[in-house]
């Protein structure tokens, strides 16, 4: 087996003074300084405070943009149309995307007038996330049903915010609205209802 030259070669110790040497040279070659800075002087930002604070401000008109619907069809669809279609959307939603399905299961659509939809919602958070697939939805059931002019209207649904927790004991007294003998029955038999 032959032993390169290199690993052959004796090494001699080397002093503290030698080492330090190396050293020093090694960072000096690993700091490099630059003569010139690093920036670009004379550049601007593109923003300035000035110009900023003397700018005048423009008032722009806003213009609606209304998408003209007169030559487009306006079929009649039913409430029927619109409940299953969106229970279509619900069980499509339930695969592809469950927050946005939790959110927006509470929802009622309903049919108010002719080209009306009302659309119930339980909160503003909810409504955030209806947002998110509202425009596929009506673009959808417009092109399904061939009515271009409908309308959407969106309403706080304030009952359906409501969580009741249902107790036996509220059971019972729904059952004695129904049936007053209960109340006799519960007086001779001391049903416990907690």
């Amino acid at each position: 087996m032959k032993i390169p030259e290199k690993i052959q070669e004796k090494k001699e110790p080397v002093t503290i003074e030698q080492a330090a040497v190396q050293i020093e040279n090694v960072q000096a070659a690993v700091i490099s300084k630059t003569s010139k800075p690093l920036s670009r002087p004379g550049v601007s930002s593109g923003f300035s405070i000035t110009s900023f604070l003397n700018k005048e401000v423009k008032t722009e008109v806003a213009e609606d943009i209304a998408i003209k619907t007169d030559h487009l069809p306006k079929n009649h669809f039913t409430d029927t149309d619109l409940q299953t279609e969106w229970k279509i959307m619900l069980k499509q939603l339930q695969k592809k995307n469950t927050f946005v399905f939790n959110a927006v299961k509470t929802f009622k659509l309903e049919k108010k007038e002719e080209n009306k939809i009302t659309v119930l919602f339980p909160s503003d958070s909810a409504k955030v996330e209806f947002d998110k697939i509202s425009g596929e939805f009506f673009n959808h059931f417009r092109r399904k049903v061939q009515n271009y002019s409908i309308e959407v209207e969106y309403v706080r649904d304030v009952e359906n915010l409501k969580i009741e927790v249902v107790t036996k004991r509220k059971i019972y007294e729904k059952f004695i609205e129904k049936n007053p003998l209960l109340k006799d029955l519960d007086d001779l038999m001391k049903f416990d209802l907690t």
